[in-house]
């Protein structure tokens, strides 16, 4: 997502795959200060590509960590475009009930997808 809620970029992964295995692909090549993400993307590895990239994470420490690492809440608060994304998206009824069954259509519904909320 960029600053406004609209998508960057997409990475299929298998319903049982956890998100952050595509994390550090997914932020590859793009620039951004502050990246904000949920406790499912807390891990030593993800922040320090994060760092690497010269960006902030923006990310609350899971309950598994020892001392928590602070974070900016109220910059946090943004994170509810991505929440209102996947709102969006819902709305297109092929991607909410998946009616692709291959990975390559419903890739190609979830760019088309995108490009229409682009263009809104």
């Amino acid at each position: 997502m960029d600053a406004l809620g609209n998508p960057v970029r997409f990475i299929l992964t298998a319903g049982n795959v956890n998100d952050i295995v595509q994390a550090e692909d997914l932020i590859s090549g793009l620039s951004f200060d502050k990246l904000l993400a949920d406790k499912g993307y807390d891990s030593d590895r993800f922040r320090a590509r994060i760092a690497a990239a010269g960006a902030e994470a923006v990310i609350p420490s899971t309950r598994s960590r020892s001392q928590a690492i602070p974070y900016d809440k109220h910059i946090y608060g943004d994170r509810n475009l991505v929440e209102r994304f996947f709102n969006k998206i819902k709305h297109f009824r092929r991607i909410s009930t998946r009616y692709e069954k291959t990975a390559l259509s419903f890739a190609s519904m979830l760019f088309l997808v995108g490009a229409m909320i682009w263009l809104r």
